[in-house]
């Protein structure tokens, strides 16, 4: 039971800072206005994604690999937003 546990609030952990910046990135998309997103912060999300996912290809973790591809994706996609929209 408590295996169970463990595994449901790591996969609840994975699906939130997947998508975490998803909302913004869909507001940003709509509104064509990046001025109130931090171009830091983004860049920090970016550079999380790229070291989790060096990380999980290292370890061969692919649970690590997929969320944190899809995460890359999605930072990479907010930070061409805030250059464009900028």
């Amino acid at each position: 039971m408590a295996t169970l546990i463990a595994n449901l609030v790591g996969y609840t952990a994975t699906l939130i800072g997947t998508f975490l910046m998803l909302p913004q990135v869909i507001k940003s998309f709509k509104t064509k206005q990046v001025r109130d997103v931090s171009f830091a912060m983004t860049i920090l999300y970016f550079l999380n994604c790229l070291l989790w996912l060096a990380y999980g290809l290292l370890i061969s973790a692919y649970p690590v690999i997929i969320a944190n591809s899809v995460g890359l994706v999605v930072s990479i996609v907010q930070v061409s937003l805030k250059i464009r929209y900028s």
